[in-house]
């Protein structure tokens, strides 16, 4: 007789059923109570910087980097071309205006002023030869002038004489006749000659015009081929120091290539770089300072140079008051640069948090310090040290200001000490 068997209720099919079931439940369940309520972290007090927010005088600025030049440079071009034969002086020399810095030589010039030269002693004695020609001219019309005026007091007394004796019938008309036509001939040789003489004074006044005209260009020329011989000599314009010499015995220069530059030592200005995202916010008289030996130092922009490179503009600034001591030429200045007046500001220190959360949020620390929170803010405007906040935040509020690389999308941090 066949006995029956009693059917099993939890066969191992079922039982992995249920429990893909219950799994598949928790997961829900999980994931509904991780959308409501914000993952956690434990995080050590020690390893993050907490800052409190204040309320004070808060200036938008940037940071700057700024080089130290002289306050005035002049530079040094060649003015004429040639071959460096001797220097003077060594770059770093502080120099006196005119004092001599290097020799060049260029035989094509000196050639040049030695043919000046003979064409202006050439002019000066065909010169001479007019002069002597034009005074011997005048003297010989001069030498024609007394003959023509002697003749007529000569004709003169005649006709005067024989105008009486005519009157007086002592002699006959036609030797009266005569004697007035030679009157009235000597009077018209005599206006002649006068003309003669007055054309020949206008003359010679415009002929010696034009050869001192002549002479005075030709020596103006000689002078300026003298001076460009003389530029050979380079000399100090001003007073100060000589720096970036490029020059050595036995090299050539080009007309108008830089030799080296003369710094002015009657002060000193600072050139800074900005990126050009400020270029709109940069003008004349914006303040900006820096710390040198344990003192802050005033700045004013007095140029802006709008010419931008590389992503980079240039200002020149200068003191406001006194230079620091022992300050130099090219040295390196950390500036902050003034973007605002100052005012009445909510702050946060600046920190590694804004690389991850863009400004938009922070971790505002609970009152019992035990927690921290995800607080949306909004912040402003930003200087070297601080943020502006403009909301989500009050003063004496605490953050968390460190960096927030290993919190991914936690919600809540809970502060371990």
């Amino acid at each position: 007789m066949d006995i029956p068997l009693e059917k099993k209720r939890f066969t191992t099919k079922r039982i992995l059923l249920l429990a893909g079931i219950v799994l598949l439940v928790a997961l829900i369940i999980f994931v509904v109570i991780s959308s409501f309520g914000g993952s956690k972290l434990n995080v050590e007090k020690e390893r993050i910087s907490i800052n409190t927010v204040e309320k004070g005088v808060f200036q938008e600025n940037i940071p700057v980097n700024g080089i130290v030049l002289p306050i005035t440079t002049i530079y040094l071009d060649a003015l004429e071309g040639g071959r460096v034969e001797e220097k003077f002086v060594e770059d770093g020399a502080v120099l006196k205006a005119g004092d001599p810095i290097l020799r060049l030589s260029n035989t094509d010039l000196e050639l040049s002023l030695v043919n000046q030269e003979t064409q202006v002693y050439n002019l000066l004695t065909q010169m001479q030869i007019s002069q002597n020609a034009a005074r011997q001219n005048t003297i010989n019309k001069l030498n024609q002038y007394t003959d023509v005026e002697s003749g007529l007091i000569e004709a003169r007394r005649v006709y005067e004489l024989n105008k009486q004796l005519f009157d007086k019938d002592v002699i006959a008309r036609q030797e009266f006749v005569k004697a007035e036509n030679e009157y009235d001939y000597q009077k018209e040789r005599m206006k002649l000659s006068k003309q003669i003489l007055n054309q020949d004074s206008i003359a010679v006044k415009q002929e010696k015009g034009q050869v001192q005209s002549s002479y005075a260009r030709t020596q103006n020329a000689l002078e300026l081929m003298r001076r460009k011989v003389a530029d050979l000599v380079v000399k100090a314009p001003v007073d100060g120091q000589l720096t970036s010499l490029d020059a050595e015995i036995g090299q050539s220069k080009n007309k108008g290539e830089r030799l080296g530059q003369i710094d002015v030592l009657s002060g000193f200005k600072v050139r800074a770089d900005i990126d050009e995202h400020y270029i709109s916010r940069i003008y004349n008289g914006q303040t900006g300072s820096f710390s040198f030996d344990a003192k802050t130092y005033k700045l004013t922009i007095k140029k802006v140079y709008t010419q931008v490179t590389n992503g980079r503009f240039q200002v020149d600034m200068q003191f406001e008051e006194e230079v620091p001591e022992g300050i130099r030429r090219g040295q390196t200045l950390q500036i902050r640069l003034a973007l605002s007046d100052e005012k009445q500001a909510i702050m946060i220190p600046k920190g590694g948090f804004f690389q991850q959360t863009g400004g938009n949020w922070i971790f505002k620390v609970s009152e019992d310090g035990n927690a921290a929170y995800k607080t949306e803010i909004i912040l402003g405007s930003q200087n070297t040290e601080n943020y502006e906040v403009l909301g989500g935040l009050e003063p004496g509020d605490k953050v968390i200001t460190s960096s927030y690389d290993n919190y991914g999308d936690v919600e809540e941090l809970v502060l371990k000490d």
